[in-house]
C-alpha cells in the first residue's frame, strides 16, 4: 500500500502522462484571479519608464551634497505624473514627490525630513550619495522582458503586474471540468427529510465547493444508488468530463460497487488504497484517458483525500505545476500517540501566541465527525515514522482549505 506522499506523486505522474492539452479562452483581467496563464506576459516598456524618486524630498547633484550643511537653491517642483522644464545645475535642487521623474542633472534625492527650508534656500543636513532614493529607468524590468511565464497562476500581485503593462484581457487555460458523483442507497438530497438510517448528501456540496476553490468547474451528477446499472450509467456520464470524482462505494463492503463498475469499463487502477487515516480506501484509476478518483464516503475522509490527490490532478489538467501541500510547523500543546502503520490526519485547532503557532488536537469520533471538523482549522499530520509527538515539540499541520 502506497504512502500518501507516493500516492500523490503517482497521481501527478499519471495525470501528466495523459498529455491533455487544456483549452484556452480570453477573459477580462478583473475575472482572471486564480486562472492559469495560457500565454506569457511581457513588459511593454521599461519599468520604471524614467528615473523614479522613492521619497518626498529634493532632487540634487550628489557632488553638491558631499558634506552635511550644504545649501542649495530650489528652482522648482515636480509632482508625480508632472514634468519639469530644464535641469538641475550646480548648487541647485528641485522639490520632488514620491513617484515623480527625477529631472536631468540630478542624481540623488534627499528626504525632506533631512532638510531645512528658508524660502528657496534648502539646507541639507545629511550627505547625499549618487543614486540615493532613486530607482533607475528599467531597473525593475526592461522593455519586452518576460514578466509572467506561461502556466503562471494569477494571484493579485500577478494581476497587478499584468494591469501595469496594459493587459486588459488575458489568455488563460480553460478550467478543468470535474464531474462529482456521490454513491449509496443511504444518501438523500440535502433538502430532503432523511429516514432514520439515511444521511443527507453533504459530500456533493463539499466536493463542489472544493473544486471551485481549486480553480475547477464542478459538474454535479447527484447521487447514484448501490445498483450496478445505474452506477455504470452515471460513471459513463462522468467520463465525458475532464476528471471524475466519486465519493463512497470504494470500501470492502458487499455493496461497495465502484471498483467493479470501473473494472467492467476497462479502467486501469494505479492504487486502491493508501496508508493513511482517514482515507485508507482511496482509489485512483484512469479510463478513456480520464483521471478517476474514488474517495471514501465519510466526509472527513472525502475532504482530506481531495486535498491530497484530486487537487494536484486539477492543477495538471489546467496546465499548471501542481501546488505543493501547504504544510507548516506548529508547537504541540499536548502529547499525541497514534497507531502504526498509517499516517494520520487528525482534526486540530491552530492558534498563535505572538508569532508562534500552537496546535491542539481535537477529540473526534472518526471520519464521519463533521461537527468536530467545523471547530478545527487544520489537520495534525502524524507520520508513521513518528507516531508519538510530545507536548512542546514541533509538528506538521495541513491547514483546512479556506480556514486561514
Amino acid at each position: 500500500m502506497l504512502s500518501y506522499t507516493d500516492a500523490r506523486q503517482k497521481v501527478i505522474e499519471v495525470t501528466g502522462g495523459l498529455r491533455h492539452i487544456p483549452g484556452r479562452e480570453a477573459v477580462e483581467i478583473s475575472h482572471a484571479f486564480g486562472r492559469i496563464l495560457a500565454e506569457p506576459v511581457f513588459a511593454d516598456r521599461d519599468y520604471p519608464p524614467f528615473d523614479r524618486a522613492t521619497r518626498d524630498g529634493f532632487a540634487v547633484r550628489a557632488a553638491d551634497a558631499a558634506a552635511p550643511g550644504a545649501q542649495l537653491e530650489c528652482i522648482g517642483e515636480i509632482r508625480a505624473g508632472g514634468s519639469f522644464d530644464g535641469g538641475v545645475g550646480a548648487r541647485q535642487c528641485v522639490e520632488i514627490m514620491t513617484g515623480a521623474a527625477v529631472p536631468p542633472g540630478a542624481d540623488a534625492v534627499v528626504m525632506v525630513e533631512h532638510t531645512k527650508r528658508e524660502g528657496n534656500r534648502i539646507t541639507l543636513e545629511r550627505v547625499a550619495e549618487r543614486g540615493q532614493n532613486i530607482v533607475p529607468q528599467g531597473k525593475e524590468a526592461k522593455a519586452n522582458s518576460l514578466l509572467l511565464a506561461h502556466a503562471t497562476r494569477l494571484g493579485y500581485v500577478e494581476l497587478a503586474l499584468a494591469a501595469q503593462v496594459g493587459q486588459a484581457r488575458l489568455a488563460v487555460s480553460s478550467r478543468p471540468r470535474v464531474a462529482i458523483l456521490s454513491t449509496g442507497d443511504e444518501v438523500v438530497a440535502v433538502e430532503a427529510q432523511p429516514g432514520p438510517r439515511q444521511i443527507r448528501n453533504s459530500n456533493g456540496l463539499v466536493l463542489e465547493t472544493l473544486v471551485k476553490l481549486g480553480g475547477g468547474e464542478p459538474v454535479q451528477l447527484g447521487n447514484a444508488p448501490d445498483e450496478l446499472g445505474i452506477l455504470r450509467k452515471s460513471i459513463e456520464r462522468g467520463l465525458e468530463e475532464d476528471i471524475l470524482v466519486l465519493s463512497g462505494g470504494v470500501s470492502m463492503g458487499k455493496y461497495d460497487l465502484v471498483e467493479q463498475v470501473l473494472s467492467d469499463l476497462g479502467a486501469e487502477f494505479h492504487f486502491t488504497g493508501v496508508a493513511m487515516r482517514p482515507g485508507r480506501p482511496a482509489v485512483f484509476a484512469t479510463c478513456r484517458g480520464k483521471p478517476i478518483f474514488g474517495l471514501p464516503g465519510n466526509p472527513v475522509s472525502t475532504m482530506v483525500t481531495f486535498e491530497l490527490f484530486v487537487l494536484p490532478a486539477m492543477d495538471v489538467e489546467s496546465g499548471a505545476t501542481p501546488r505543493p501541500l501547504p504544510v507548516f510547523h506548529a508547537k504541540l500543546t499536548a502529547t499525541v500517540r497514534e497507531k502504526p502503520p498509517l499516517a494520520h490526519f487528525v482534526p486540530a485547532r491552530v492558534e498563535w501566541e505572538g508569532t508562534e503557532a500552537r496546535v491542539t488536537v481535537l477529540p473526534w469520533q472518526g471520519s464521519g465527525d463533521v461537527v468536530t471538523l467545523a471547530a478545527a482549522n487544520g489537520f495534525l499530520v502524524v507520520s508513521p515514522n513518528r507516531l508519538e509527538i510530545a507536548a512542546g515539540e514541533w509538528a506538521d499541520v495541513l491547514p483546512r482549505r479556506g480556514a486561514f
